[in-house]
């Protein structure tokens, strides 16, 4: 082994250790950031939640509504999944300081044929990823469909959507000037290339340069593809594409109530079963009761892991009916709102110490009340979002805290809770009339 390989194998190991460590760390904190949600019990059997993991996630199912989209994040799905096949070598040739050491350990046998089958097969998915990426970039910034042209993804969220469709161009140039250099010094030095459908007719047209210049061109593309890889693994924890892995443990942990289903506050059940059953006696609790959910950790861990799994597609908003009819109300927003305030929120315990505090809370100065008002609690959007996330359950418990710790709803509802409690519904008649009008027919 010589020096520049030892050199190389030290810079690998420190780029590829240094983006780890990196990674790590966010990941660490995003977990932490969950876990100071308030504590939930979801309450489905293994089987059902592996069945939504593998359908919603794996599968995905609830993709398919829109189906033109839905086969074009397929292409870069399938694509991602499988061109990690080829980092493998990467990795193992990075460690050991080895040049493609599958394909001559195969060399001759029949895994050969596999072999540059697969790399064939990842070749393939690779162009039509870029074309396919182009395609995403031109209805983001040429087509302008409705739901990426709102006013929450103005500023970082639009330039991160793009930003990471650029990192697949430049990963997909990479891949392909890694193959087709070394192709073409394979066709120069030893008569023959590997097999490559796509590079080989590249390599090709290269074989006319220096050897030299392939070399760089072979390298360029191992670092570089590399070098993306690992950009991309210290992005990812910063950016809204964190769902391509949470979307997995969010829809492992789908609630399995029927959609509408409003989950009463146990607060609330203590109080009103002590005054049906004196002999009942209330739980002692730790602290201040809440009534819903004022700042995010006062919401559950729940909730917070599909703030961190919102993929921003706006499928919520597009079929949101208040958003339809010009309110404020965007489902999407309150999910981007939850988590920039967990992040803003961690970057002050940073600078500032455990026991920061900015005298900010989620409800009020991220999510007006006009928002939360909006709502219609129809469940469009509940329905529509690919990796099961509710913002609807957010919404409630801000507004649950607005109405009974700030006292702050319109007259409107302010009689339909005063006829709820006294007739026993919203409408402002006796009980004992409610059947007048069965009376009245024939």
């Amino acid at each position: 082994m010589n020096f520049l390989t030892v050199i190389q194998i030290l810079l690998f190991i420190g780029l590829v250790g240094g983006s780890f460590f990196v990674a790590i760390r966010k990941f660490k904190e995003i977990y932490d950031n969950v876990n100071k949600g308030r504590p939930e019990h979801i309450p489905s059997t293994f089987f059902f939640r592996l069945k939504s993991m593998l359908l919603i996630a794996f599968g995905q199912k609830k993709m398919f509504k829109l189906t033109f989209p839905a086969f074009l994040h397929l292409v870069i799905y399938v694509s991602f999944v499988i061109t990690q096949i080829e980092l493998i070598e990467i990795f193992i040739d990075g460690f050991t300081g080895n040049h493609r050491i599958l394909y001559h350990a195969f060399e001759g046998n029949a895994l050969e044929k596999l072999y540059v089958f697969v790399i064939n097969f990842i070749e393939i998915l690779s162009l039509l990823t870029f074309f396919v990426t182009i395609l995403f970039i031109l209805r983001r910034t040429t087509f302008k469909v409705r739901r990426f042209q709102m006013p929450e993804l103005k500023g970082w969220p639009w330039k991160d959507a793009l930003l990471i469709l650029a990192f697949e161009l430049t990963l997909i140039i990479f891949i392909f000037m890694m193959n087709s250099g070394d192709s073409a010094l394979e066709m120069k030095e030893h008569g023959k290339d590997y097999g490559f459908l796509l590079s080989g007719l590249f390599g090709n047209m290269l074989t006319g340069l220096p050897n030299g210049a392939l070399f760089f061109i072979e390298k360029t593309g191992w670092w570089g593809h590399l070098c993306m890889v690992m950009t991309f693994l210290v992005y990812l924890p910063y950016s809204k594409h964190l769902h391509i892995l949470l979307a997995f443990p969010n829809t492992y942990f789908t609630r399995p109530e029927p959609k509408g289903e409003i989950h009463n506050m146990p607060a609330i059940m203590h109080e009103v079963t002590s005054m049906i059953d004196p002999s009942y006696k209330v739980p002692a609790t730790d602290g201040e009761i809440k009534f819903g959910a004022k700042d995010v950790y006062d919401l559950s861990w729940k909730s917070l892991l599909d703030a961190y799994s919102c993929t921003e597609c706006g499928r919520c908003t597009a079929a949101c009916p208040a958003n339809i009819t010009g309110k404020k109300l965007s489902p999407r927003k309150i999910m981007m709102d939850t988590r920039d305030r967990m992040e803003d929120l961690t970057r002050g315990r940073k600078l500032h110490g455990p026991d920061f505090t900015d005298n900010k809370s989620l409800l009020g100065d991220y999510i007006t009340k006009e928002e939360l008002r909006a709502c219609t609690t129809c469940n469009a959007c509940v329905e529509e979002c690919p990796v099961s996330i509710n913002p609807l359950t957010i919404i409630l418990e801000l507004r649950r805290n607005m109405i009974m710790e700030e006292a702050d709803s319109p007259p409107e509802w302010n009689n339909m809770f005063s006829n709820m409690e006294n007739n026993q519904a919203p409408w402002q008649f006796s009980p004992s009339d409610r059947l007048n009008w069965a009376n009245e027919m024939n």
